[in-house]
């Protein structure tokens, strides 16, 4: 037998042979009849296979349609007849194979009217179930993904979402949100969502925002995900929403309001902008609203009880952790790594000057301040300064004191190194920094020497907690008063701990992990437990529990939790982060540092006030 070009003769294997009729569950035929069937062959038999037996077969099909032969339905959509064969459609859309072989009443209409579907987009369609193809144009791909998405025609819905995400803008990211919710294609909502917070402020000046309805104007501020840098630009993009068209939309004034975090807004702000609207001041809810934010300010011990949604910042608006130095695998890691809360990752930042560990790290202006520690061989006295945003170390004056193992702490303006090593003794000395002046003076001694020393502000107060002293860890207390240059001595810690990890939430003061003997010690312990401490009425009490046991801890408030990074657990230096939600007293694992260590120093410098 003679073969074209475009056909092979092959072997095939036994899961490619072609089956029987009765494979297929199809009469054989009868009396005398033949069986054809190919499913066994000798040696000398071959199969053959014709490389574009589908693709011509679909291509002879196409020009039937084109030529309405052999066509046994006609497809009616408003003005559009579509005529169409229905094994065609069948094999191609799951739609049509359930119209035309589940008993339907369709299945034996010679015409099926299609309602509110588009006949332009129908017959697009249609086409495309024998060709493969389909055009995708800007102006019309909606409509076409709508219809597909009826006729339950998968690869084209998937081909028009990526479309719709390429055009993606701040003036359509809206309407195309809308569009992916009311067609259940939850990735392309996920994206739209996504670049509508992303973009939200692009978003805000542009029509689309200013004509939603209120509800979806409530479900955009309601999102802790807007990427905005101050919550100031959520007030003014509501505002702007609310002007234009007042006199109707002022109705919903003081239910969107209550999605604005008013405690959040400096009080300059609420006095210039807020309070002295006639919008607000005519409604009883924004003026309680109004209140409670002025009360957040004014009375800050007690913003525990204050606590609400309006008081939980929004993620952009926090600012960015830094994770500085720190000891790890390669004993001493010289990179800085950068946590961004909305994206949950952490990511590089920046590089140390050089090797450093046990120092301490501040931020005075929107800069990092390193002070202290050693480099491998001796303990340092020097200052190093990085900015941000120009990228670039400077020296800085260095302290009076070689320290390692120190805490710092900034309070009222001027920052302070307390306590740490010289490389021969324990310190109980403090240093200084007046930033104006830039010179480090001594100011009152501590009560004992600390060294691993856990250093926090809380209420104008400079808290020097646990330590060690030399031969043993420390529970002891003590806090510094820079009004009276005195320290005074606090409840001491349930636990000795050194390597110990402190922070602020909501006016009190936790105390995290640590060990309670030297790390030299082999019968030392490292805890997992938290102690908070209450400066009203001075004591500690334990909350819950981090999830790993470890000391050398890098602690920093990041919004309104507390951020537990690295450690070491005795075996290993930890890449586990952990955030701590004061109100459940719940800790929650996040994304994990790029590189185990523990020691870090950790801070956030926030986003710039408006």
């Amino acid at each position: 037998m003679a073969h074209c070009n475009r056909e092979r003769r092959e072997e095939c294997s036994p899961d490619e042979k072609p089956q029987s009729y009765s494979d297929h569950g199809m009469a054989s035929p009868k009396d005398g009849g033949s069986v054809y069937s190919l499913s066994s062959l000798t040696a000398h038999d071959e199969c053959f296979r014709s490389l574009h037996h589908a693709e011509s077969s679909l291509n002879r099909m196409e020009a039937y349609l084109l030529k309405n032969q052999l066509t046994d339905i006609t497809l009616v959509a408003g003005s559009h007849r579509i005529p169409a064969h229905r094994l065609v459609l069948s094999a191609g859309s799951e739609y049509f194979a359930a119209m035309f072989m589940s008993g339907l009443r369709e299945a034996d209409q010679s015409e099926v009217v299609l309602q509110d579907v588009d006949g332009d987009a129908l017959w697009m369609l249609v086409h495309y179930c024998y060709t493969g193809c389909i055009e995708l144009r800007e102006d019309t791909v909606e409509k076409l993904m709508s219809t597909a998405s009826l006729l339950r025609l998968t690869a084209v819905v998937d081909a028009c979402c990526s479309l719709l995400m390429k055009q993606l803008h701040p003036s359509n990211c809206i309407g195309i949100r809308h569009f992916a919710d009311a067609q259940g294609c939850m990735e392309l909502l996920k994206v739209a969502h996504n670049y509508t917070t992303e973009h939200f402020m692009e978003v805000t000046q542009n029509q689309e925002f200013l004509k939603l309805p209120a509800d979806e104007v409530a479900k955009l501020l309601a999102s802790d995900d807007l990427n905005v840098p101050s919550e100031e630009e959520i007030f003014h993009a509501l505002m702007m929403w609310v002007k234009n068209d007042v006199d109707y939309r002022k109705k919903d004034v003081s239910r969107l309001l209550g999605l604005v975090k008013l405690p959040l807004l400096m009080p300059s702000f609420i006095a210039d902008y807020i309070e002295t609207d006639p919008l607000f001041r005519e409604d009883r809810v924004c003026q309680e609203l109004i209140m409670e934010a002025l009360k957040y300010h004014l009375l800050p011990e007690r913003r525990p009880m204050l606590q609400s949604p309006r008081t939980r910042p929004r993620k952009s608006t926090v600012g960015v952790l830094y994770a500085v130095g720190g000891m790890d695998a390669n004993k001493g890691a010289t990179n800085i790594e950068k946590y961004d809360l909305r994206s949950n990752t952490w990511s590089h930042a920046a590089r140390m000057s050089g090797r450093r560990l046990q120092f301490g790290v501040a931020v005075l202006d929107g800069r990092l301040y390193v002070v202290g520690g050693r480099d491998g061989l001796k303990t340092l006295n020097s200052v190093e300064c990085y900015d941000i945003e120009s990228k670039t170390w400077t020296t800085l004056p260095p302290m009076s004191t070689h320290r390692h193992g120190l805490g710092v702490g900034v309070l009222e303006g001027p920052l302070y190194a307390v306590g740490g090593h010289d490389g021969w003794s324990y310190l109980n000395t403090v240093e200084r920094w007046d930033p104006q002046a830039r010179q480090w003076s001594y100011v009152a001694p501590m009560s004992t020497a600390r060294s691993s020393v856990g250093v926090a502000v809380l209420n104008s107060k400079l808290y020097a907690v646990g330590g060690r002293d030399g031969g043993s860890c420390l529970r002891t207390v003590e806090c510094y008063d820079p009004h009276t240059n005195k320290w005074l001595p606090c409840a001491p810690l349930a636990n000795q701990r050194g390597g110990v990890g402190v922070g602020v939430v909501n006016g009190y003061l936790y105390a995290l992990g640590g060990h309670d003997a030297p790390a030299s010690n082999p019968l030392a312990s490292r805890f997992d437990s938290v102690e908070r401490y209450d400066p009203k009425t001075d004591t500690w009490t334990q909350v819950a529990s981090m999830s790993v046991r470890r000391d050398a801890i890098g602690v920093c408030l990041l919004g309104d939790r507390l951020i537990a990074v690295g450690g070491y657990d005795g075996q290993q230096y930890l890449k586990l982060v952990e955030a701590y939600d004061a109100q459940s007293n719940e800790w929650q694992e996040i994304a994990p540092l790029n590189t185990g260590r523990a020691g870090a120093c950790i801070v956030v410098i926030k986003n710039p006030q408006p």
